[in-house]
């Protein structure tokens, strides 16, 4: 805590920002997802997102994830997957969960969110990994935003070597499977 507070005095008088990001925690939850293309390590945060997070591990944990591709790749933007096959079938899913998007985080690159429809309570499986900064997905500034409920602590070179892979409407030319999501 002392650390984190110095940081931030440092940061005020040198005229820098400090990223509202929580800190890591020992006992946040940790998954691997074990994709085609490489391992990408997603911490969650339980505190600030406690819907999200367990929605998300009862998907992990249901073994949901395995086989389902990245199915929209956009550079400099997202990489979102979570429900669809290679086949572009879509997995069952569970009930739709509240938009945390109110939390205080930030989809700033490399934090992993809630993809949803229009409507604000939409999101079941589907998670998008912000490959920039997006502001303009948060909370107020648009609409409701995407509630971000963890971010990549290892995997950054997969995340963009996933978003820099050829599409054709979005979709990669050769399917990005997740082989595996399991708690670390």
């Amino acid at each position: 805590m002392f650390f984190r507070a110095f940081v931030s005095l440092v940061a005020a008088g040198a005229g820098m920002t400090v990223s509202a990001q929580p800190v890591m925690a020992q006992d946040n939850p940790v998954v691997v997802l074990e994709t085609s293309m490489g391992n990408i390590t997603i911490e969650l945060f339980p505190e600030q997102a406690p819907i999200s997070v367990e929605n998300f591990l009862g998907y992990v944990d249901a073994e949901h994830y395995d086989g389902t591709i990245f199915h929209r790749v956009i550079p400099d933007f997202m990489v979102q997957g979570g429900r669809f096959l290679p086949s572009m079938q879509g997995k069952q899913t569970g009930d739709p969960i509240k938009n945390e998007a109110e939390n205080g985080l930030k989809n700033d690159e490399y934090t992993v969110a809630m993809a949803r429809t229009n409507a604000v309570d939409s999101a079941t499986d589907q998670f998008f990994i912000n490959a920039a900064t997006n502001d303009f997905l948060n909370n107020g500034v648009r609409d409701f935003g995407y509630a971000v409920f963890g971010r990549v602590t290892d995997g950054m070179d997969v995340v963009d070597a996933i978003e820099a892979t050829p599409t054709d409407n979005s979709v990669p030319r050769t399917p990005v499977i997740i082989q595996s999501a399991r708690r670390q």
